[in-house]
């Protein structure tokens, strides 16, 4: 009895080898490369299935590895970069406005005056807590210096003759003999300013508070 009862095991052992090995071939079938085009087709709209067919076939060989299941669908469509709009230019312009220097407007080739002797020096504002007790981070660098002070040296004007514009990065001064535009070497404060004429040496000194991203840093 106990003979005669393997013979129907074995059978149904071979069943179980041979389900498994049906379901390997299914699964091979399935991720060939014909089934995945054919998926690919049917996903795709009708208005691009000519699109594909001119594309030249893959090869059988290469077809597994280029294939995954991301190519299912329609091809993705490449989108155009799209360009900011801009105001209208001028074609007719010489140059742009970008391309002029600051403070060329006041500029003038063909103004016959003479340009003033002038010194740039740059000023601290230090007090006790800095001198004695230490507790600012300022040095004697110009890196920690608040103020600048413009010299211009005017012989002959008086102080009724001098006309003087500051912007941030300009400074425009002009008599009747002497006429100076200066590019100042830092943004200032054009609002707050200070400026005396000294008639005794014939000076000018304006005193203008700088404005820098780091000064901040520099002066705490």
């Amino acid at each position: 009895m106990v003979t005669g009862g393997r013979g129907p095991v074995s059978k149904a052992k071979g069943s179980v080898a041979g389900g498994q090995e049906k379901g390997k071939m299914d699964l091979e079938s399935l991720s060939s490369p014909s089934v995945l085009q054919a998926l690919s087709k049917l996903l795709t709209p009708p208005g691009e299935e000519d699109e594909d067919d001119n594309e030249p076939a893959l090869s059988s060989s290469s077809a597994l590895g280029a294939l995954s299941p991301g190519n299912i669908g329609p091809p993705k469509k490449e989108e155009a970069p799209v360009t900011p709009q801009t105001e209208t230019e001028n074609r007719k312009a010489i140059w742009d406005i970008e391309e002029t220097p600051e403070g060329s407007e006041f500029d003038d080739m063909w103004d016959p005056r003479e340009q003033p002797e002038y010194e740039i020096v740059f000023k601290q504002q230090v007090g006790a807590e800095d001198v004695f007790l230490g507790m600012t981070r300022k040095d004697p660098s110009t890196a920690c210096c608040e103020d600048l002070l413009v010299k211009i040296k005017l012989p002959g004007a008086k102080s009724s003759d001098i006309s003087l514009d500051i912007q941030e990065k300009v400074l425009d001064l002009r008599t009747p003999k002497q006429k100076l535009l200066l590019h100042l070497p830092h943004p200032v404060d054009s609002q707050n300013g200070k400026a005396r004429f000294i008639s005794e040496k014939q000076i000018l000194e304006v005193t203008l508070t700088m404005k820098r991203e780091l000064d901040f840093i520099n002066f705490f």
